[in-house]
């Protein structure tokens, strides 16, 4: 799990630094301009840490299953080389999905005024600047999130089927609490990343407010509470965080 962990936090910081620092440089500057390279730079990692944390989050959710539902065989199947694999082909499945639409953008020919309604960089911004119909990169975008959706929503779904009917044989409520407890963390954490991110990049763009505020979600807001969602659950954390809040409490007092 926390092999798992480790590599969801790094692509949560690599997620948000992408857009969060050109943003803030942004906000303290008068001129808030990005070079055309720069953007397609934005863009091409902001995809790959994406599509990369999509495929990893059906690998956790496969690892919760074997968790659950074969606790005694639990360290024989997820084995270092077996995590280490799947961590791999959740790379490679990020890598290989930016190329193809940040390689195809560079196609289109953007005209004045290039200013993007936007926060940053994303595809489905850039495409209404441009002087050339887009449709094929829309439709190359569209199918590529579908298409990663299609193959790890799947086998997310399988396992927490599996896992739900596991816990509901479990005879003690005790040990239904702690199942339960080790999967709603993670399933916050998918429908937070991938409600929005589908909705965003599957549905054409219409330039409304509610497109930047979906795109703060997933981009900002998710990478932000992982790390709580994730570490509340842990008991010594939690006894550090109550000893914190009391320690507060008696100084102010």
């Amino acid at each position: 799990m926390y092999f798992f962990l480790g590599h969801l936090f790094f692509l949560d910081i690599c997620h948000s630094s992408v857009t969060v620092l050109k943003m803030l440089q942004n906000f303290l500057s008068q001129k808030k301009t990005i070079s055309v390279w720069g953007c397609i730079t934005q863009s091409f990692f902001f995809i790959l840490s994406g599509g990369t944390e999509s495929c990893l989050l059906s690998a956790m959710a496969y690892d919760h299953y074997a968790a659950i539902c074969h606790p005694l065989l639990y360290t024989v199947v997820m084995n270092r080389p077996l995590c280490t694999a799947m961590v791999s082909v959740a790379w490679t499945m990020g890598f290989l999905n930016s190329p193809v639409n940040n390689l195809c953008i560079q196609k289109l020919q953007f005209c004045d005024p290039n200013t993007i309604s936007h926060f940053s960089c994303e595809l489905p911004s850039l495409f209404p600047l441009s002087c050339i119909d887009p449709m094929a990169n829309t439709i190359l975008l569209a199918g590529s999130t579908a298409f990663l959706g299609l193959v790890t929503l799947p086998l997310i779904l399988f396992s927490y089927l599996k896992i739900m009917f596991a816990i509901l044989s479990i005879s003690s409520s005790g040990g239904q609490g702690k199942a339960f407890s080790t999967c709603f963390s993670h399933l916050t954490v998918v429908l937070l990343f991938y409600g929005t991110a589908l909705f965003r990049y599957i549905s054409p763009p219409s330039g409304s407010v509610l497109e930047r505020v979906v795109s703060i979600q997933y981009s900002m807001i998710t990478s932000l509470i992982n790390p709580l969602i994730y570490s509340l659950k842990n008991q010594e954390v939690k006894a550090a965080l109550q000893r914190m809040l009391r320690q507060q409490m008696c100084i102010s007092g």
